[in-house]
């Protein structure tokens, strides 16, 4: 292909080698679908007749220590635009640096957040410089993969929706000399809402739109902007995202249906976001933030099509807790820190320097009286609050003080702080660092002397834990916070399944060492999906670990439950900007 004409929108209409071509593409992000299915989403996307497959790059994945780079397994990009070739499909590339995509930071790596002064999305040196690098790395996978050089990628997005950022107008011609000066030299893509598509867009780069209604005149206010220039919606919003404590959001067909019809007839490009959108497994969601913090759920799925096969799937017979271990037993596992005052987790002195990431962390100092805690709203982003390891309530980001019971002699306060998730979306990325931010009062006195533990769960922890000999059989006392282990025996090939957990409270689940994600009983998530492949024939170790209230067993279903619902076309326009 490399002697053909690629991409290219000089006119009204995109031409693709030389002849009209119309986008008609899907969202997959490899990343939230299991590698064995990356297969089975590309055909039953080219099944439903669409030619062009888009993904975001989540920086934070591939680059997870300053400098350490991982395109491999799950991550082998290369792997996964190598199939699009092989299903017959066209590959628009969306690598950031930021991708907002309803995950943790919008894909930024948490390590950029040690430095006190960062500021994200700009031209500040400490972005830039790691940014460089990045790319450098980036491109080095992606450019054999280009049109011109014989691949499927036909486009490339600059950056992502900073119309609604535009905190510094040299950061997105930086980010384009950073693609082209490496070799990127297919057509270039910008893409906004309607609100962000008043930023002034660069020359060369082409402008597209994200959307779900058809509101205020859209398509024709780009039309206006870009006269004989293609018209593209870049993310036709086929969903929408949860958060933890409200409805699921559910978007019927025949409403989509409307609106995809009339964006097609106008001969408009059109991506959906997302054609399948997967799981964000581990603790890799993101969260919300427009006056109130609110962290996303687990699922990022829309329903798959039942072409050109539907996958199996096995209620499995419940299985019974059979041993747990105390989070306080667990404790000699982790990265332990000492320091006098409370050290937020991205500074942490862990993981070679690159600090803790994800997960939780445990903050112990001695006491020697009850009365006010207050956190003075530094808790980021909710704690269990313990004194001698008796629970004794919780703070958040809306409750900021609690009464500490009397007590005599010196006492052990252990906080047990979560990471919920970090902003994808909005001005407030640089306010994201987690754990405990500042100081935590008691009686009006700053806390001092504190140990601090780094509870993250990576496979390397769980797999101490699950050859550790302290796990006990003994379900008198289940001590919680804790993990809590059964074991699921196959006789057959593997299928998928849902996990359920009605009668537990709030923590996460993890299957033969592999995070699947957050549970809580609030809902409106009430599953997890465990994909067949992660499982395996004769036993398998699955571990709760718990904040809450337990239960006895842990429950599997052939489908997901995904709690209350609202329609997405009842929600205020203005939120889906």
């Amino acid at each position: 292909m490399s002697h053909l004409e690629g991409l290219r929108a000089s006119s009204s209409q995109f031409s693709l080698m030389g002849q009209p071509f119309q986008i008609l593409g899907g969202s997959i992000h490899y990343f939230r679908v299991p590698r064995a299915y990356w297969r089975d989403r590309l055909l039953k996307m080219k099944a439903c007749g669409l030619n062009t497959l888009t993904t975001y790059v989540p920086w934070n994945l591939h680059e997870p220590k300053r400098g350490i780079f991982n395109f491999q397994d799950q991550l082998d990009l290369r792997a996964y635009v190598c199939l699009a070739t092989e299903i017959g499909l066209w590959m628009i590339l969306r690598p950031g640096p930021y991708i907002c995509a309803e995950w943790d930071l919008g894909g930024l790596p948490s390590w950029l957040l040690q430095d006190k002064d960062m500021q994200l999305r700009t031209t500040y040196p400490g972005f830039t410089d790691a940014v460089n690098l990045y790319f450098d790395k980036l491109v080095s996978v992606i450019k054999p993969l280009m049109f011109e050089e014989g691949g499927p990628i036909i486009a490339v997005q600059v950056e992502n929706e900073y119309g609604s950022y535009a905190k510094d107008e040299k950061y997105m011609t930086f980010i384009k000399h950073g693609l082209q000066s490496r070799g990127i030299n297919e057509l270039l893509l910008t893409s906004d809402n309607w609100e962000g598509l008043r930023y002034g867009g660069m020359e060369g780069v082409l402008k597209t739109i994200n959307l779900q209604r058809l509101s205020f005149g859209a398509i024709q206010h780009l039309a206006d902007m870009q006269p004989q220039k293609p018209l593209m919606v870049m993310e036709y919003w086929s969903g929408w995202f949860d958060v933890w404590g409200e409805h699921h959001h559910v978007f019927h067909a025949e409403d989509m249906l409307a609106v995809v019809d009339e964006i097609l007839k106008r001969g408009v490009s059109i991506n959906l976001y997302m054609f399948h959108g997967g799981t964000s497994f581990g603790f890799m969601n993101g969260a919300m933030d427009s006056g109130s913090y609110k962290p996303q759920v687990t699922s990022y799925a829309e329903p798959l099509p039942e072409v050109p096969s539907p996958q199996e799937r096995r209620a499995y017979e419940p299985v019974v807790i059979q041993e747990h271990l105390s989070l306080w037993d667990s404790l000699h596992f982790t990265d332990k820190v000492r320091s006098e005052r409370p050290v937020n987790m991205e500074n942490l002195p862990v993981n070679s320097n690159n600090g803790q990431s994800y997960g939780y962390t445990l903050y112990e100092t001695i006491i020697t009286s009850g009365g006010v805690l207050n956190s003075r709203n530094n808790i980021r982003d909710r704690a269990l609050v313990y004194v001698d390891k008796q629970c004794v309530g919780s703070l958040d980001v809306k409750t900021h003080e609690l009464m500490l019971p009397d007590g005599k002699g010196e006492r052990m306060l252990s906080l047990l702080v979560e990471n919920c998730g970090r902003v994808n979306y909005g001005k407030a990325l640089d306010e994201q660092r987690k754990g405990v931010v500042g100081d935590i009062l008691l009686n009006h006195a700053p806390l001092r002397g504190f140990t601090i533990f780094c509870l993250d769960m990576k496979p390397e922890f769980m797999k101490r834990l699950m050859n550790s000999g302290q796990w006990k059989s003994d379900f008198k006392s289940p001590s919680i916070p804790g993990f809590f282990q059964a074991k699921l025996f196959l006789d057959s090939a593997p299928r998928d399944t849902f996990i359920r957990l009605p009668g537990w409270g709030k923590g996460a689940v993890f299957v033969n060492g592999q995070n699947l994600g957050r549970h809580w009983f609030i809902g409106p998530q009430h599953f997890l999906y465990l994909p067949g492949p992660w499982l395996r024939s004769g036993e398998n170790q699955l571990i709760v670990f718990e904040e809450q209230k337990i239960d006895d067993k842990i429950v599997f279903a052939e489908n997901p439950d995904h709690g209350k619902t609202i329609d997405v076309y009842k929600l205020p326009f203005c939120t889906l900007l």
